[in-house]
């Protein structure tokens, strides 16, 4: 490894407004940029100054000691400033070895020792990670202990140390590597970021065969820095010391990796999917990583770490203020209520919840219990962990979402049918739960039992007509009957709401609202949907926006026909957790909003600094305007007197 010589450490938090770049694209910035000032000052953040070269991290005549920006996927916030520690990690590129047929049963003999010490030293690693992150987390390093246990690889691994009379190393490296690289292929994000685990595994096991014990780089490190690799497995995030390892930068991985959740539960700030960065980082003096805005800045000039360092204090201090108002509701200075829940898909993330003053659970994503492990959960496996979550909110309400994958998702693993060409538009979500009726009966069993734990609502994603309604309503109520006929105890009536999400859902409002209990909008798909726009797909990314007109009058229509029956109803989508768009729906008459944990504090500063009559002017006002450009100017006009501090305002990602 490779340490930085020079420089501070800082971690704090902050989120600068920042170039457009793609994912591994680096920014260098000229001679005259740098004489400018590098990094202008826009809005109370830094901004990039226009004279600037974009190009591509492979390019070999970019100045080494130049400042470089590139960008990559943002996965934990905040701002880490330090110098460069670079991670070298054990390769799997060793010397070929065969094994001379005398010797095949003594191999044999030694893949059994190395595959029995990798599995001790992995459940090691997993009462470690229990003891330090929690269940959620130590649940991922228990399914590697159970890979390495598997039969198929101590079967597989044997059949090619006989067949072809190689090591036992490079038989596990073969059949893993093998495994690995299909997952890479895979077109499911959360699917091809389990290559990272299969990748984890081969290491401990090898490690073991050739006699080298993992070593934590942090031992190494003379003060605390920024690491820097090609991607770090699951067990090596786990282990990581926020005190030690301000931040992280990595080539590989994406939102969906196990490393990237490891990272937001150690709030160390992190970006991931950078390229070919780490032979750059090597010659780095300095480092930033700002996983608000996905961006690192190697050798960042004087104008530029000063106002990172100052961007960083900025925030720290305001958020030391934000978490002394944590226990203060949520209330206009007129007095009116709205309640603020958290998202999330990990027991763990509830402790953030309710550090932050979450009045409970918006949005519970289910699907990562299916995604994380190689068969689906069963009926018992997700009765526990609904109900430790559940558990964990102290009698707090929760929304739990049923199973939201599409069919390109579960037959990689499944084959529950065939991958389709548009999966977007396919057999995803309740449409997937109601072709496939054991696994959504599977799961509504174990949310029924669980429900009466607590303040339990179950919610029904991507629902387009009235029929899909009163299916799963019907297969509600079957599920429910057969646990009474078996014996189980259940609540009366557990409160069933549609995520409105297509604009077939948004036009028949009136006719659910008779149906369900509660709506909750979900505005990632319903922008996506109502403008035909795959919010993924860089090239449109212009298109998608939280604040064109079509999509503001969808939501309308659904907040009306929600008062008009007497229902609840919330947005639990990204528009729900800036704070850009608070004043605008608190005017259209939503008082529940639902958001990752860390947004909370800024949309809580925002309600507490409005009033209902002005925000309600303000609504239709934005009602009647033509264009995304117009809504935007508006509420940042609207937005920008309530703030304190200006620096707090960012343009939010689906403005754009």
């Amino acid at each position: 490894m490779t340490v930085g010589n020079e420089g501070t450490s800082w971690n704090g938090n902050a989120s600068p407004r920042r170039p457009t770049l793609d994912a591994g694209e680096v920014l260098v910035l000229d001679a005259d940029a740098e004489a400018g000032g590098g990094l202008d000052q826009r809005d109370g953040n830094p901004g990039m100054q226009p004279k600037a070269s974009s190009t591509s991290p492979c390019d070999p005549d970019l100045d080494a000691s130049a400042m470089q920006v590139v960008k990559g996927i943002a996965v934990s916030p905040g701002i880490a400033i330090g110098p460069v520690v670079v991670l070298d990690p054990l390769g799997m590129r060793l010397p070929p070895r065969k094994v001379a047929p005398e010797a095949l049963a003594a191999e044999l003999v030694r893949l059994e020792e190395g595959l029995a010490a990798a599995g001790l030293e992995a459940a090691q690693a997993e009462a470690d990670a229990r003891h330090r992150l929690g269940p959620q987390y130590a649940d991922i390093l228990a399914a590697h202990a159970r890979m390495i246990t598997d039969e198929t690889l101590r079967v597989d691994a044997r059949a090619r140390i006989e067949r072809y009379g190689i090591s036992a190393e490079h038989a596990v490296i073969e059949v893993l590597e093998t495994l690995a690289s299909r997952l890479d292929q895979l077109s499911d994000p959360h699917l091809s970021a389990r290559a990272a685990d299969v990748r984890d595994i081969q290491g401990r096991i090898v490690g073991q065969l050739i006699g080298q014990r993992p070593k934590s780089f942090q031992e190494g490190l003379a003060a605390p820095s920024v690491a820097v690799a090609h991607d770090l497995t699951p067990s090596e995030a786990a282990q990581l010391d926020p005190d030690r390892v301000l931040g992280f930068a990595t080539e590989a991985g994406g939102q969906a990796s196990h490393t990237a959740i490891v990272a937001a539960a150690l709030e160390i700030p992190a970006v991931v999917g950078l390229g070919s960065i780490v032979d750059r980082a090597r010659s780095a003096r300095l480092i930033v990583i700002d996983g608000d805005e996905g961006l690192v800045v190697l050798n960042p000039d004087a104008p530029t770490l000063e106002r990172y360092r100052a961007a960083a204090v900025d925030r720290s201090a305001r958020y030391r203020v934000l978490s002394e108002q944590a226990g203060l509701p949520a209330e206009t200075l007129d007095g009116v209520r709205v309640e603020l829940f958290g998202n999330i898909e990990f027991v763990d993330e509830v402790a953030a919840c309710l550090k932050w003053g979450a009045a409970g659970v918006g949005l519970y994503r289910t699907e990562f219990l299916y995604l994380r492990a190689p068969t689906p959960p069963t009926e018992e496996e997700q009765y526990q962990a609904y109900s430790a979550v559940i558990r964990s909110l102290q009698g707090k309400p929760i929304i739990i979402r049923t199973l939201d994958l599409g069919a390109d998702k579960l037959t990689s693993y499944r084959g529950a049918g065939s991958l389709e060409a548009n999966p977007v538009l396919g057999l995803r979500s309740l449409r997937f739960s109601l072709r496939h009726p054991e696994l959504f009966r599977t799961q509504l069993r174990a949310l029924l039992r669980a429900a009466v734990q607590g303040d339990v609502r179950i919610l029904f994603p991507l629902v387009s007509t009235l029929d899909e309604l009163r299916r799963a309503r019907a297969v509600v109520g079957e599920v429910a009957a057969e646990l009474r006929a078996e014996g189980h105890s259940l609540r009366d009536a557990v409160p069933l709401g549609v995520m409105v999400e297509v604009p077939a859902a948004a036009l028949m409002a009136d006719q659910f609202a008779k149906e369900v209990d509660f709506f909750s909008i979900g505005t990632n798909d319903l922008i996506q949907y109502t403008l035909a726009v795959d919010r993924t797909n860089e090239t449109v990314a212009d298109l998608y926006s939280a604040a064109d007109p079509s999509v503001l009058r969808l939501i309308a229509m659904v907040v009306e026909a929600a008062e008009k029956r007497g229902i609840e109803v919330s947005v639990c989508g990204s528009m729900g957790g800036e704070p850009l768009y608070a004043l605008f729906l608190l005017g259209l008459g939503l008082r529940s909003l639902s958001m990752p944990p860390h947004q909370l504090p800024e949309v809580r500063r925002v309600i507490r600094g409005a009033r209902l009559d002005a925000a309600r002017v303000l609504a239709a006002e934005a009602l009647r305007l033509d264009t995304a450009r117009e809504v935007v100017a508006l509420l940042e006009a609207a937005l920008r007197p309530i703030l304190t501090n200006a620096k707090a305002m960012e343009t939010p990602t689906t403005s754009r």
